[in-house]
């Protein structure tokens, strides 16, 4: 016999759930052996534990000391570097208004700690006089792994006034002499980043196998307004197979980076170069083999994907606005443990029990179609969360665990309104599966605006908030998605197959889905059958079940109602007229 329309469109539903949770499950299984991901999600800081730097500001000598506000703006800047992956739940502070602190949940990686610890002063300079010839056109050749090196400031005065960062009046015989003298291996390293940006400078490539002269800067990492990484491209559009940074400047930054590129193209030699400055080390050093005025560069070289976006997010996030070194690493204990998320756990452990034994009692084996329901939803919770603390940086603390158990409460609502809506079409007297294809009609766009309004205000949440409630506001927008997704690949689905069973179909009082224990006598719109004699005690549960439809009645239903009483008339009159 062929199956039917329902039949087919639940099986279908539920084959696309069986591909998805497949999916995932493959996607956390790759993460695991192929890379650093986890079957279990990585915890916060409150439950973990993790490292705690302290970042100790760098100034040059005689410089002034820091001020609060450049502390909480190095602040605002290595939170947005550290959060851009994903909800790490690091926290960020001021020490005593002279040092920050770091602390971020378990053992961080190589690229956050570049994140954290490298300032990222990003500047642009002229080539005054270079080692070896460049490597590399427009767009630059870079090291895999730029980092803070050593630099050197000069302060000599220069005999004549130079016109532009080009002019060779800035080279002095005491600069000459320092550049001779000059090696960068015994640099000093405790001088990076902070020369003066309107004075020459000496400096070597990341590999310590140029020295160059650099005139002053003359495009700041500031006027960045965007970056990002990606794969370069070729002439024809095909990729090189190779990563490469893409800088988009500000209208400030791309008149002053084509200024600097249509002079440097006329010229000549070493002079047509200019220098990536990158924490006062050059990290490319590339010819000038066209103007670019539309202040969009790219830097290219033995970038690798991570090192790249790595770079994009120090120079899209902008340069502190001093340097910093590190002055202590290490491990921190959680600041609530085990123990905490332990009674998280039991908290969502026994609200779970309490639907699954509320289902039970209110819907008999109905409730059953609840308890399958919520335990596929937190497979796909769990495999999520997962892929995104391996994906996205995503730390599982105790206010995530919190949104996680009052999911619970809101994924049991879509089911309690759907059935409803089933033992509505029954009380109007359709047969089963009639019932649950007009029910989920009407409970789907219940259930679609609740969502919306969960969804919405886990987006404001998430969009507004920091630190512990954005963690919440994500895991209830996880959960919010998923759970409309298990109300339409599984619940209404297995609803469509169990209204082909004789158990459910036949209104079995276990069932929950009994008609006369709902009080089915509804006949039609507005119109109720009055019970018959014979048996009182099924009259008068016929006439309990009849006021409990009218009081279910809606307005459009009660004025019909009251409009069908007046148009029909009543026996008795209508005997005194034959008569």
């Amino acid at each position: 016999m062929a199956r039917t329309t329902p039949v087919r469109k639940a099986w279908r539903s539920l084959t696309w759930l069986l591909i998805i949770i497949a999916g995932l499950t493959a996607i956390n299984g790759g993460s695991t052996l192929f890379s650093n991901g986890s079957w279990a999600p990585k915890l916060a800081l409150d439950l973990q534990g993790g490292t705690e730097i302290i970042l100790s500001p760098q100034v040059a000598n005689g410089a002034a000391a820091p001020t609060a506000d450049q502390l909480q703006q190095a602040v605002a800047i290595i939170r947005q570097r550290i959060n851009s992956s994903g909800v790490s739940e690091a926290e960020i502070n001021t020490q005593g208004n002279q040092n920050i602190v770091v602390d971020i949940p378990g053992k961080p990686d190589k690229a956050t700690l570049s994140r954290i610890e490298s300032s990222a002063k990003l500047e642009f300079r002229a080539v005054l006089v270079g080692g070896a010839a460049a490597t590399s056109s427009t767009g630059g050749s870079a090291s895999p792994s730029p980092s803070a090196s050593p630099t050197e400031a000069l302060q000599s005065t220069p005999s004549t006034k130079p016109t532009n960062g080009s002019d060779a009046a800035w080279i002095t015989p005491a600069l000459q002499q320092k550049f001779t003298d000059f090696t960068c291996s015994t640099a000093n390293l405790g001088k990076a980043n902070v020369a003066d940006p309107k004075v020459p400078l000496i400096t070597c490539d990341t590999n310590n196998q140029n020295k160059y002269i650099l005139g002053p800067v003359e495009v700041s990492g500031e006027t960045i307004a965007d970056a990002t990484n990606s794969l370069v491209s070729n002439s024809q559009g095909a990729s090189t197979g190779q990563w490469g940074v893409n800088i988009v400047f500000n209208a400030k930054g791309s008149a002053e980076f084509g200024a600097v590129t249509t002079r440097l193209f006329s010229e000549t030699g070493v002079k047509n170069q200019f220098a990536i400055v990158l924490d006062g080390r050059i990290i490319s050093a590339p010819t000038t083999n066209t103007v670019i005025t539309n202040g969009k560069p790219q830097i290219t070289g033995s970038f690798t994907q991570v090192s790249s976006k790595t770079l994009a997010d120090q120079l899209k996030f902008g340069a502190l606005p001093i340097g910093f070194k590190v002055q202590s690493r290490e491990v921190i204990a959680a600041t609530l443990g085990a123990s905490q998320l332990q009674s998280g756990l039991i908290a969502g452990a026994i609200g779970l029990l309490l639907v699954f034994i509320y289902s039970l009692f209110q819907y008999r084996l109905l409730g059953l179609v609840t308890v399958a329901s919520l335990i596929v939803a937190a497979a796909l919770t769990y495999l999520v969360i997962a892929i995104m603390s391996w994906r996205n940086g995503f730390r599982l603390s105790l206010a995530g665990v919190a949104g996680l158990i009052v999911a619970i409460g809101f994924t049991a609502d879509s089911f309690i309104v759907y059935f409803e809506r089933i033992r509505d079409e029954l009380r109007e007297g359709r047969a089963l599966e009639s019932a649950v294809e007009a029910g989920w009609k009407r409970a789907l766009r219940t259930v679609f605006a609740a969502k919306g309004v969960n969804l919405l205000s886990a987006v404001v949440l998430f969009v507004l908030a920091i630190g512990n409630v954005k963690g919440f506001a994500l895991t209830l927008g996880v959960t919010t998605v998923i759970d409309v997704l298990v109300v339409v690949l599984f619940t209404h689905p297995i609803l469509q197959l169990l209204a082909t069973t004789r158990f459910f179909s036949s209104g079995n009082p276990l069932s929950g889905l009994d008609p006369t224990a709902l009080g089915a006598v509804y006949r039609g719109r507005a119109q109720f059958r009055t019970p018959g004699g014979g048996n009182k005690g099924l009259a008068s549960k016929g006439v309990g079940a009849s006021r409990e439809a009218v009081l279910r009645q809606t307005i459009a239903e009660r004025k019909a109602a009251e409009i069908a009483s007046k148009a029909t008339p009543k026996s008795g009159s209508a005997k005194e007229k034959k008569s």
